[in-house]
């Protein structure tokens, strides 16, 4: 890995490490173009290069901006979602979307994403016309600005010898976000340790006026680092490639109005873990301190089966 420095600003440097970030972002929405197959059936593609598989924050995007494909009055409230089972990423998905219900405020949608004919996904998202106030105030952040933290591919320049051939790939494939975070995750060898942890985030680049798009890609952004705090705050000392974790569903709250492309504070938190399960919940606010989003996840953390590493 090359030794270079990723504690500056990044957008507008012309670096590597941006034209990177921005070639994951056009790819990712590459991904998210729907390709109609009817009413509300549509075609996607798959980012290439993410972790080897479909990575769930996508289709978690996917979900969102099919459903509201087939809603015209509202934006999405919520999202509520499964992880039936893997996906590829060399072959397309289709995204099957039922209307539940349309109300005069809200609707309903069950969202199916699909891959050779079998769920890799399954949802229901809610869409509504909200008021912006009353609003309930928020204390104050209590996070250094996002560019006075290193990107997260700082700390993978750093990681033990052990842990770099997969640490890399955040540098080689980096995520199409601008992520910020004062500790390395474990999987960059960060060290176990109880309590919340906090990272700024934001799209590399202005993405366009679009609210579902917006939604989309937040809920795609708040898929990192959630399963990373189960082994971090993990009662027991975990040694890296001892356990298997695996995402089981995700759901994510929208509060108000999403303009990703600016920076959001997600601030994440362990509120359980018991036997193999760990409740993983996160908050999302944007740089004003207003609370944007909140997010949960179940993650299973297992030890593996066979040998350490093995799957």
């Amino acid at each position: 890995m090359v030794d270079t420095d990723l504690t500056g600003p990044l957008r507008g440097t012309g670096t590597p490490m941006e034209k990177a970030i921005l070639g994951a972002l056009d790819n990712l929405e590459r991904a998210l173009h729907l390709e109609p197959l009817g009413d509300t059936r549509f075609r996607v593609g798959n980012e290439p290069g993410r972790f080897g598989r479909v990575f769930g924050g996508q289709l978690l995007a996917q979900a969102v901006l099919g459903a509201a494909e087939t809603v015209s009055d509202h934006v999405p409230q919520s999202l509520h979602a499964y992880f039936v089972r893997s996906g590829v990423s060399d072959a397309p998905l289709d995204i099957a979307v039922d209307r539940v219900r349309d109300g005069r405020s809200m609707a309903t949608r069950r969202v199916d994403v699909l891959q050779d004919g079998r769920n890799v996904l399954t949802a229901i998202a809610s869409f509504h016309t909200n008021a912006v106030e009353p609003e309930l105030p928020q204390p104050p952040l209590d996070s250094p600005p996002p560019e006075g933290l290193p990107l997260l591919q700082h700390w993978a320049q750093y990681t033990p010898p052990e842990m770099r051939e997969n640490a890399s790939t955040w540098i080689d494939v980096p995520p199409p976000l601008e992520i910020r975070i004062a500790e390395p995750p474990t999987f960059l060898g960060g060290a176990q340790t109880a309590g919340p942890r906090s990272h700024w985030m934001r799209l590399p680049r202005d993405i366009g006026d679009s609210p579902a798009v917006h939604h989309a890609m937040l809920a795609y952004a708040s898929d990192y680092l959630l399963v990373d705090m189960a082994f971090r705050n993990h009662p027991q000392r975990v040694g890296y490639g001892s356990l298997a974790a695996l995402s089981l569903d995700h759901a994510i709250w929208f509060h108000r109005p999403v303009r990703f492309d600016e920076w959001h504070l997600h601030t994440q938190e362990t509120v359980s873990l018991t036997g193999h399960r760990a409740m993983v919940r996160g908050t999302i606010r944007d740089a004003a301190g207003r609370m944007v989003a909140s997010t949960a996840q179940e993650v299973l953390v297992r030890p593996h089966a066979g040998p350490a590493g093995a799957r």
